[in-house]
C-alpha cells in the first residue's frame, strides 16, 4: 500500500514518502469544500531534563492555496525557538528505529569453533558541543509573537475561551471542521498557546496537489514531557498510525498514561515472507494489539549511534545537533526509543504523556543453552529491538563425528543478503497474511506455532488516490517508522500539529 509515517509536532517525528497518509497532531480546515489531509507526519523528540525539542514534518494534501498549520504548545515561542530542517533526517532514524528482517546462513557444522567477545556496550564518545495584541477583545484572543521561518508566517496565539478561538480563525478565513470547539477546549483551559504557521504557496512546491513542506523544528521548556493527538481525530476517516522517535541521553521513554507493551522479537520466518515483511508485520502488529487492547507498542529501544544488525546508517554527532543537541546540549550516549501506536477516535481519550523507563535488552543473536532469547527482559543498558530472522540451514556435506549446528552468520559466495527495514507500514495490505503460515518458530507471546491454516489467504489491492480522497478508511504512519518511505508505520505524531488552508480572498 502506500507510503505514509508517522510522527507530529511537540512530541516526536518522522517523514513519509508523498503517497503515504498519516496520523496528525492536529487537523486541516479551509475556505472551501474541497478535502484536505495530512498525507504524512513524521515526527521526533528530544528530550533532555525539562527542555523538549519537537521536529515534525508534514505532507499537506489539498488544493495550492495559502493554508496554515495549527499545533498546541505549552509557552509562547519566539523566533529563536523554530527553524526548518533538512528532510533526509527522518528517513534516517525512521529507517535505524525501523523493525527489521534479516538473512542468516548456517555455517559448516564441521568448521572449527571461533570465539568471539562477549557483546561490548557501543557508546558514542562523540563530545558535546514584532506585533501588538491583534487579536479582538470579544474573542479573547491575543497574537503572542509573529515572525516569518522559510516558507512559513509564524503566528503564536494564546487563547481565554475555545469559542473565541474558533471565531478569530473563522474571522482570519479558515474553515475549521463542524465539531471543532470540544477539541479545542481542553488546550484553552489548560492554558496552552497556539503555534500557527501560514504556509505561502507561493514558496512551495506542488507534485499531484501535495506541498513538499520544509520539516519544522521548534524547542520549549516544561516539566511535562507529552504529545497532544487528540486533534487529529478531527480530520480522521478511520484508524489513524502514529510513531512517536524520542532521542534521551541514556533514557529511554514509555507511556505513563496507556498501557505499554513490547513487540514480538526475534522470530523465525519462512523464505517466502522475504517479499511479504511488511504485510507479516502489520500482522504481527495487529495481533499484539489484540491481545493488548489500548496498549502503546515498543518497537526499538538502543544506543543511538549503534545498531545489530543495521538496516541504515546510525545517527551520528550532526544529527544529535540537528534534532535538538544543540539546545539541549546532548552530544553521545543518546537513547533512541520508538513507540508505535494504531487507534480510532473512541480509542483515544486522552494526549500521550510519557514517563522515563528502565533499560530492556532483546532481539539480539544472543543463546542461552542454545536457545534464542524470546521477548524483551530486562537490561543493563537498552538493547531492544523488532528483528526477524529467515535462516537457511547448512546444505553441504557433514563428515565430521561432533557437528556444531545452528552457528549463523552472513552470506557464502554466490549469495546476497541485506538487512530489510519495515518502513510504510501504515499502509501496508491487512487482512490477507495468515500469520502462521509464514512462521518458522513459535511466537510465545501471542500463542502461536508455526503451519499453514487451512483457510486460503485472500487477495487485496493497492487502494487508489481516488479511493482516499472519497474519504476510504486511512491509516497514519507515524510520526515516526515512516521514513522518508514513509515510516510506514505511521506514525507518527500527531496531535500536535492541526493543518489550516487560509481562503483565497
Amino acid at each position: 500500500m502506500r507510503k505514509t509515517v508517522i510522527l507530529a509536532l511537540a512530541a516526536a517525528v518522522l517523514l513519509a514518502a508523498p503517497k503515504a497518509a498519516s496520523a496528525f497532531c492536529g487537523f486541516y480546515v479551509g475556505g472551501a469544500d474541497a478535502k484536505l489531509f495530512n498525507d504524512a507526519t513524521q515526527v521526533v523528540m528530544m528530550r533532555h531534563g525539562t527542555t523538549t525539542v519537537l521536529s515534525m514534518q508534514n505532507a499537506y494534501k489539498g488544493p495550492p492555496s495559502d493554508f496554515a498549520m495549527v499545533v498546541p504548545v505549552p509557552v509562547v515561542l519566539q523566533e529563536e525557538n523554530v527553524k526548518t530542517l533538512p528532510a533526509a533526517v527522518f528517513d534516517k532514524i525512521d529507517r535505524l528505529s525501523a523493525p527489521r528482517l534479516v538473512e542468516y546462513w548456517e555455517e559448516d557444522p564441521c568448521a572449527p569453533e571461533v570465539e568471539y567477545d562477549q557483546m561490548k556496550p557501543m557508546l558514542s564518545n562523540m563530545p558535546v558541543n514584532e506585533m501588538d495584541s491583534g487579536g479582538a477583545p470579544d474573542m479573547g484572543v491575543k497574537i503572542e509573537a509573529q515572525f516569518d521561518v522559510a516558507e512559513y508566517n509564524i503566528v503564536i496565539l494564546s487563547a481565554s475561551e475555545s469559542t473565541g478561538l474558533n471565531k478569530w480563525l473563522h474571522k482570519e478565513g479558515y474553515k475549521i471542521p463542524e465539531g471543532a470547539e470540544p477539541y479545542l477546549r481542553p488546550y484553552v483551559e489548560a492554558g496552552s498557546k497556539f503555534f500557527v504557521a501560514k504556509v505561502d504557496a507561493k514558496k512551495v512546491q506542488f507534485k499531484d496537489r501535495q506541498a513538499m513542506l520544509s520539516p519544522l523544528r521548534f524547542n520549549y521548556e516544561s516539566k511535562d514531557f507529552a504529545l497532544p493527538v487528540r486533534l487529529g481525530m478531527m480530520n480522521s476517516a478511520g484508524t489513524q498510525d502514529l510513531i512517536v522517535n524520542i532521542l534521551a541521553p541514556g533514557q529511554r521513554y514509555e507511556l505513563a498514561n496507556y498501557p505499554n507493551v513490547t513487540i514480538p522479537t526475534n522470530i523465525n520466518l519462512k523464505d517466502k515472507a522475504k517479499g511479504r515483511f511488511g504485510e507479516f508485520y502489520a500482522a504481527l502488529f495487529d495481533s499484539t494489539l489484540e491481545r493488548s487492547k489500548g496498549a502503546v507498542v515498543t518497537e526499538y529501544a538502543w544506543d543511538a549511534s549503534a545498531c545489530d544488525p543495521c538496516p541504515g546508517p546510525t545517527l551520528d554527532y550532526q544529527d544529535i545537533l540537528t534534532l535538538g543537541g544543540d539546545v539541549t546540549g546532548s552530544g553521545g550516549g543518546m537513547v533512541l526509543t520508538r513507540l508505535h501506536a494504531r487507534y480510532s477516535s473512541a480509542d483515544l481519550a486522552d494526549d500521550l504523556v510519557f514517563k522515563a523507563a528502565p533499560p530492556i535488552a532483546g532481539g539480539r543473536e544472543v543463546r542461552n543453552k542454545g536457545k534464542l532469547e524470546e521477548g524483551s527482559v530486562p537490561g543493563h543498558m537498552n538493547n531492544f529491538q523488532g528483528r526477524y530472522a529467515i535462516r537457511h540451514e547448512w546444505e553441504g556435506p557433514i563428515e565430521c563425528k561432533e557437528p556444531r549446528r545452528s552457528r549463523w552468520g552472513g552470506p557464502p559466495a554466490g549469495k546476497s543478503s541485506g538487512t530489510q527495514a519495515a518502513q510504510d507500514l501504515a499502509f501496508a495490505p491487512r487482512g490477507a497474511l495468515q500469520l502462521t503460515s509464514v512462521l518458522a518458530s513459535p511466537v510465545p507471546e501471542l500463542g502461536l506455532s508455526p503451519g499453514a491454516s487451512a483457510t486460503p489467504e485472500k487477495k487485496y489491492e493497492v487502494p487508489s488516490a481516488a479511493n482516499e480522497d472519497a474519504g476510504k478508511k486511512k491509516s497514519s504512519k507515524g510520526c515516526s517508522t515512516s521514513g522518508g518511505s514513509g515510516l510506514g508505520f505511521g506514525l507518527l505524531i500527531l496531535g500536535l500539529a492541526f493543518v489550516l488552508r487560509r481562503r483565497r480572498a
